[in-house]
């Protein structure tokens, strides 16, 4: 059965549990995860292959502190399984300098296509430039980390490394060393600097670039924006994410409302991100959700919130920029008021006479009778996510 101990000495994939899970995955800079149950079928099919997996990326790397192939059986370690959102087996997750990846593996379920996989996350994700001529080279469109030092073996290059091995998917990573960037940091003093586009200025990191945790933080902030593009190659990450969608509908050219949208959020709504994604959808490729909220192209701009279980239109567009309507409309969500009215009508105006039914019940919404409730369009956002009944083993064409 798949709850055979193994060790990285022994052979197959390590067995993780609660005295050995935090310390695994606190202490590498790969750890990939089967999530299992014993009982399950598509789990025992698996557990050979992932075996075999481990002892071939245990060859490729064999150093301490690159990378383990681990399995965790969710029955005997509910807690762990719990803290993983794990819904189905097997589930196939990456853990990353401790943290887990946006998405789940999606890839073949052969021992070769995993550790191509592996080898593919342990790949240096920093461009190293020879000269300073090369920047204003780059792609103007992508945000950009550059990284000066002068040498390699420094630890904030380690830190740097860590940090970009991280967030390889969201920003570009330069470093330049030595001669070459001698003119751009003090003698002695490694800089790291951010620049939303290779044009843009720089923005220096200001805390301890030996602290993992402080250049983390500082470059997730920049890296990942508050405001982002839902496109269909990135729904079903950010659908994952679990939280509701405050979202911009427009038209593809229009990037004046883009800039309205963004400022509001930053001005506005910054308090909100641990609790909804702030997103821009090209109302064309997305005329699938505004068919949904009963509008077309010829709508746009409208905005939205995708709770995943109904979609609520923001009722007048202009509205949205005055001070505290949106977050209004956010609070709405929160309290249930938005779900409550679509389905019964706006809450009772108690200063307007009460409207009675022919059996003496108030039916009074606003002082307008309303007799039968109403249904909120359903989420369409929430389909693309993956499902939560699923054997991650297969792949999407089996399915």
């Amino acid at each position: 059965m798949l709850g055979a101990q193994f060790s990285r000495t022994h052979g197959g994939a390590l067995q993780l549990d609660n005295s050995n899970f935090d310390t695994t995955i606190g202490n590498n800079e790969l750890v990939f995860i089967n999530f299992y149950a014993d009982w399950c079928r598509f789990s025992n099919i698996l557990a050979p292959t992932w075996d075999e997996t481990a002892d071939k990326v245990r060859e490729f790397f064999p150093d301490d502190g690159r990378v383990v192939v681990g399995k965790v059986d969710c029955d005997a370690e509910s807690s762990i399984a719990s803290r993983f959102h794990i819904t189905k087996y097997p589930t196939l997750k990456l853990l990353r300098n401790g943290q887990a990846t946006k998405r789940e593996y999606r890839g073949q379920r052969s021992a070769d296509a995993f550790a191509s996989y592996v080898k593919e996350q342990l790949e240096d994700p920093i461009k190293i430039f020879d000269s300073l001529d090369e920047l204003p080279k780059l792609e103007d469109t992508k945000r950009v980390v550059i990284g000066y030092f002068e040498h390699k073996e420094l630890p904030e290059y380690e830190v740097f490394r860590k940090v970009a091995t991280n967030l390889k998917d969201d920003c570009q990573f330069l470093a330049g060393f030595g001669e070459t960037v001698r003119s751009m940091h003090p003698p002695g003093e490694s800089i790291i600097a951010f620049k939303a586009s290779i044009t843009k200025e720089d923005e220096a990191f200001t805390g301890n670039a030996n602290q993992y945790d402080e250049v983390s933080i500082w470059a997730t902030e920049r890296c990942i924006p508050l405001v982002r593009e839902i496109t269909f190659k990135n729904a079903e990450e950010l659908t994952e994410e679990g939280l509701p969608f405050l979202i911009l509908f427009h038209a593809p050219d229009d990037t004046e409302n883009i800039k309205k949208f963004t400022q509001l959020v930053h001005s506005e709504l910054t308090d909100q991100k641990q609790n909804v994604n702030f997103l821009t959808a090209d109302g064309v490729q997305f005329a699938h959700p505004l068919h949904h909220l009963g509008k077309s192209k010829k709508d746009l701009p409208i905005i939205a919130i995708d709770s995943f279980r109904h979609m609520y239109l923001f009722p007048d567009y202009k509205e949205a920029y005055v001070e505290g309507k949106a977050k209004s409309f956010l609070q709405d969500l929160y309290s249930g008021k938005l779900h409550r009215e679509f389905h019964y009508g706006p809450d009772p105006d108690t200063t307007k006479e009460p409207i009675q039914n022919d059996n003496g019940i108030d039916v009074t919404q606003n002082g307008v009778k309303k007799d039968k409730p109403t249904t909120p369009p359903e989420s369409t956002f929430k389909k693309l996510a993956p499902s939560k009944n699923r054997y991650t083993l297969l792949d999407r064409d089996e399915l």
